[in-house]
């Protein structure tokens, strides 16, 4: 009897009859799916093909590894890449670390400017660096003489790229660091006070494990960003190879695939080492600010701000000083004998050196990253998060979402050549194309594009569907009318950012151009190639020019844009 009135109170699981409009979710999500197949996930494995054959296609397995480990002046560009990475990480990570908590841990003066200034050099190509490392240190330059009188010799080789790449990789040290410095709880500091703690002993017990998560992550994006640049060795390296050199040596010069793939493999490795080590190091990451956390505020005290203000001053001079060399050599009639201001250098770039067709496609590559990227990116993490179903691309796609992030550009640009240059692929038609050249940096930024469109979508409440599922509204009527409107300003990011890099990049595309897609940073490298410095220097200002106006005009529209759609924050009580 009892049995029998337990089963009869039992409740069966009842199962909703799923929306017809979801289906239109799944093929778009299968769509993104075969996107990032297409355009990522075979590109690579490509490489890895090249990397077990030989020259006439058959397998030979591991023989192009251990060829390449027999080869002297291969192992040493490992070497030199290693030891200059690590070095230029052991450089720029205290030096932002320094700037970092003056930002966040001090009342100096003039902080908005100071934190401007350090991320002008993401408005340009790295190689602007090195241009301007030439003019002050190189064979004419300004302060020759002074560097030779401290023992350097030269500033061409390992000297020249160190700096240039501390230069480079210091404002995304810096982004990183000034995040988590500023995630603190007061009370800690108050407790530490407390107890009569001195200010030493607060700095190595509470500030620094708490930034020990933000200090491992800029190490890791600076020693991997380093390793795999290509402008700055080729501008300023001289005969000083590194593995991102060797590959463009292989491939375009001596046409040997499969050792350039083997080397891909190589600057793949630590790529792939640090997002795993990152990974590992965020699932261990304990929060910092608690529901009951005290924001930290920073107390005055002249002497401590006197000194932060001093050593903001020196590092943002030092970078005023590599950015107004480019600007200013880029004037100079003839250097060094002729320094009257001119247009030539601009009018040979942009006119003779027809660096004007370049500049004409790097706008549409970076026009389309921004519009298409944007809109690929939104979608997609829109799908993965605020949709059900499908549960057997979900994983894939999300893994292959966060993929990019690991591999370096150059790997990246290589894959392409193998993949859409092969006999026989439908999708050979888009080779030297400027198409092509969308994609792959619309591929090559997916990673922090997904991020921050994930990071808005986690925001809203996910009643929002909830309801409308309720109701029987489409999905992407909800889509349209509520959540695109709400996370309107990290799309306004995202495109941002998105252009910039489009403008900016070379690792990605060098391999992809034709003469008739050459981008203009590319046409850089070929101006320094010349002897053309001068021309060099002028066409790296005006990529810095035209990503600063594209700043400025994503700074309007953003300003737009919050307050056509997020009035209703400001109505929140």
């Amino acid at each position: 009897m009892a049995g029998a009135l337990t089963g009869a109170a039992t409740v069966l699981p009842v199962k909703q009859k799923s929306d017809p409009s979801a289906w239109f979710g799944h093929i778009a999500l299968a769509l993104i799916a075969l996107f990032l197949v297409a355009f990522l996930a075979l590109p690579l494995l490509a490489i890895l093909q090249q990397a077990v054959q030989d020259k006439e296609g058959a397998f030979n397995g591991v023989a192009n590894f251990i060829a390449y480990a027999h080869t002297p002046a291969l192992l040493e560009s490992v070497w030199n890449s290693l030891w200059v990475s690590a070095l230029v990480t052991l450089i720029a990570v205290p030096l932002a670390f320094g700037f970092a908590y003056a930002l966040a841990r001090s009342c100096m003066p003039f902080k908005a400017l100071f934190r401007g200034i350090t991320l002008v050099p993401l408005l340009a190509p790295s190689l602007l660096a090195a241009i301007s490392l030439i003019y002050w240190f190189g064979n004419q330059g300004v302060l020759k003489d002074a560097m030779q009188s401290l023992g350097i010799e030269q500033i061409y080789g390992a000297p020249g790229i160190v700096l240039a790449e501390v230069f480079a990789v210091f404002p995304h040290a810096m982004m990183i660091l000034v995040t988590a410095l500023s995630m603190a709880d007061a009370r800690l500091y108050e407790a530490a006070n407390a107890m009569g703690t001195s200010a030493a002993r607060k700095f190595f017990t509470i500030t620094l494990p708490g930034a020990k998560y933000g200090l491992i992550s800029a190490a890791l994006v600076v020693f991997t960003l380093v390793m795999t640049d290509f402008g700055i060795p080729k501008v300023i390296g001289g005969n000083f190879n590194m593995l991102a050199t060797d590959v463009f040596k292989l491939v375009i010069g001596q046409q040997d695939f499969a050792k350039g793939s083997v080397v891909a493999i190589l600057l793949l490795s630590p790529a792939v080492l640090s997002f795993v080590v990152d990974r590992y190091l965020s699932r261990r990451q304990t929060a910092m600010l608690s529901a009951r956390a005290v924001p930290y505020t920073p107390s005055r005290a002249p002497v401590f701000d006197a000194v932060m203000t001093l050593y903001c001053s020196l590092i943002v001079a030092l970078i005023l000083a590599l950015l107004g060399m480019a600007i200013f050599a880029s004037f100079a009639k003839f250097w060094p004998y002729q320094l009257t201001p001119s247009l030539q250098h601009y009018v040979l770039g942009l006119v003779d050196a027809e660096v004007g067709v370049g500049f004409i496609n790097s706008l549409n590559v970076a026009a389309g990253t921004a519009v298409f990227g944007t809109a690929l990116v939104f979608a997609g993490a829109y799908l993965l998060e605020k949709t059900q179903g499908a549960d057997a691309l979900r994983g894939p796609v999300k893994m292959l979402a966060m993929l990019p992030m690991a591999v370096p550009g150059l790997v990246l640009g290589l894959g392409y050549i193998f993949f859409f240059n092969a006999p026989g692929n439908p999708l050979g038609g888009l080779y030297h194309t400027v198409a092509l050249l969308t994609l792959c940096t619309i591929v090559h930024f997916y990673t922090t594009g997904q991020l921050t469109a994930v990071t808005a979508l986690k925001g809203l409440d996910a009643e929002f569907e909830a309801v409308s599922a309720s109701l029987k509204v489409p999905f992407y009527v909800t889509f349209w009318r509520v959540t695109l409107p709400i996370c309107t300003p990290a799309l306004v990011d995202i495109a941002r950012y998105f252009f910039i890099n489009a403008m900016t990049t070379i690792s990605a595309v060098v391999f992809l151009y034709s003469p008739e897609t050459k981008v203009a940073s590319i046409a850089i490298l070929n101006l320094d190639e010349a002897g053309e410095m001068g021309a060099a220097a002028a066409m790296a200002v005006l990529i810095g020019l035209v990503s600063t106006v594209a700043t400025l005009f994503f700074w309007g529209l953003s300003t737009y844009v919050n307050k056509r759609t997020q009035a209703w924050k400001a109505n929140t009580r």
